[in-house]
């Protein structure tokens, strides 16, 4: 069932007013950290998935592996993550959080957990987890049409 155009604007410009607060949040704890904004993403993401290698950092950031390596290479020169190679096969690299990582990012998840306690500081646990479903569920979505469209643009024509 097609979205009305004028629904279908209204939710873009609230996903951009999102993105843009999301945005400046990440600004403020970065500054505050003395870390650039784009590695904060690749720093939380290590400390999610572990050990992994550029390419699962590019797809799960859904950035250019050329863009992930700038932010990786950023946080290594930092001491926050260490670049190891694969014992059993040698062309493998893989990421990691080095202690100082893990101490920096546990850090910066703590001044992210007192922003968000001060910006819905006024809304219930369950306005929050409600709100939480919700933009899960448009992340999914957003993240749905965008894969079967790169696919199509994938397939060869015949």
């Amino acid at each position: 069932m097609p979205v009305p155009r004028s629904a279908a604007r209204e939710l873009l410009e609230t996903l951009e007013e999102l993105s843009r607060a999301q945005r400046e949040a990440a600004m403020r704890v970065a500054r505050d950290l003395d870390l650039p904004r784009a590695g904060l993403g690749a720093l939380h993401l290590l400390t999610r998935c572990g050990r992994v290698q550029l390419g699962d950092v590019a797809a799960k950031l859904r950035v250019d592996v050329s863009v992930a390596s700038r932010q990786v290479s950023a946080l290594v020169d930092a001491g926050l993550v260490q670049r190891t190679v694969d014992d059993d096969d040698r062309r493998a690299r893989y990421l990691a959080l080095t202690d100082a990582g893990r101490e920096f990012a546990e850090t910066s998840f703590e001044r992210i957990d007192d922003l968000v306690s001060e910006a819905f500081s006024d809304w219930s646990e369950k306005d929050l987890a409600d709100a939480t479903s919700r933009i899960r569920s448009v992340a999914a979505a957003l993240t749905t049409t965008h894969d079967r469209a790169q696919a199509q643009e994938e397939i060869p024509a015949r």
